[in-house]
């Protein structure tokens, strides 16, 4: 008996071994059957640091385009400079600064000095308007409007400012806007008068610093863009579209107004004739992250981009445009009209 119960315990535990090599071998076949998803190549993630010239009227859109851009790519840093876009400009044929990015608040800038010995290209991705900017503070805040304000501003004790035309577009825009309003309004001698009650001592390289002044009580007025007076809360007055340099339709008039300011050279001007505020970016042949700043230019011509613009009262133009798509790198192309 002993001799039977220890062979049918052989068997059964031969038994179990045999099932289990099945088990063993069907599960390999069924391995070796079934491909198995191959593993992606890990995403590159964007890093370095982008360096980044910018319109004074964009530091604003610029922070919140610099967050947004670091939520996605955590890995990139941002180093942004404002200025006057003319000066921009100059910071990189004068005086041999190295940009990744060139945003300038009048896209002729780049045109005339960038391309091409500095830059290859240029798109047109924002729009704006002209404004006269107060606060509750200043002086006949209760009564300047769009029929009066040239009356206004001219009152004794008045004090109101602009950019500088050879540093800032939104300076020369400023005397446009002087010379189209005298044409506009039929009152003759008006520039002069705007002129001569606008002391060089109101003036500043970059219409955004006039802010601050406005702010503590020691300015009444300053011409500034309708996004930077939204932007920072300011009062402002709206004037008409036949003056303030915002509509396409009425770019023949803008084009009768005219300034020469600071050209290329030095003791050399270019005229800038009026034409309505469109905003201008490239990628200067200067720069040292080329890469990141392209993946920077995709996300502000791009819905995310286009929507932060809106959001900070600088509509965006939609599709952007560039007169040579040839000259555009082939991301861009598809992007832009």
């Amino acid at each position: 008996m002993i001799k039977k119960r220890k062979v049918r315990k052989r068997e059964l535990w031969m038994a179990v071994a045999a099932m289990m090599l099945v088990a063993l071998l069907l599960s390999a076949c069924g391995a070796a059957a079934t491909p198995q998803p191959e593993e992606s190549p890990a995403a590159t993630e964007l890093e370095g640091k982008i360096v980044i010239f910018h319109a004074g009227s964009l530091t604003v859109p610029m922070k919140a385009l610099a967050e947004a851009f670091q939520a996605l790519h955590p890995n990139v840093t941002f180093e942004t400079e404002a200025s006057g876009s003319n000066s921009a400009a100059r910071k990189i044929s004068e005086l041999d600064r190295e940009a990744d990015v060139m945003m300038s608040a009048d896209y002729t800038i780049i045109d005339k000095l960038l391309i091409p010995d500095w830059a290859d290209w240029n798109i047109r991705f924002a729009r704006n308007t002209m404004v006269i900017a107060y606060t509750g503070q200043s002086q006949h805040a209760d009564e300047i409007s769009a029929e009066n304000w040239y009356e206004v501003l001219t009152r004794d004790g008045v004090i109101y400012g602009h950019a500088d035309p050879d540093a800032d577009p939104c300076g020369y825009r400023t005397l446009l806007v002087w010379q189209l309003a005298e044409k506009h309004y039929g009152v003759p001698g008006l520039y002069t008068t705007l002129d001569e009650h606008c002391p060089p001592r109101n003036v500043r390289p970059k219409s955004v610093e006039l802010i601050a002044l406005l702010e503590t009580g020691d300015m009444d007025y300053a011409w500034e863009y309708r996004s930077v007076a939204v932007q920072h809360g300011l009062d402002f007055v709206e004037l008409p579209d036949e003056i303030n340099l915002s509509q396409v339709e009425h770019a023949e008039f803008y084009a009768e107004a005219s300034v020469d300011i600071a050209g290329k050279e030095p003791n050399i001007t270019m005229t800038i004739e009026g034409k309505p505020i469109v905003y201008g970016v490239t990628i200067p042949d200067v720069a040292l992250s080329p890469d990141l700043a392209l993946e920077f230019v995709k996300f502000l011509l791009g819905p995310e981009g286009q929507a932060i613009m809106e959001q900070q009262g600088q509509p965006p133009i939609v599709p952007p445009v560039a007169d040579d798509k040839d000259a555009l790198p082939a991301e861009l192309e598809a992007l832009v009209l």
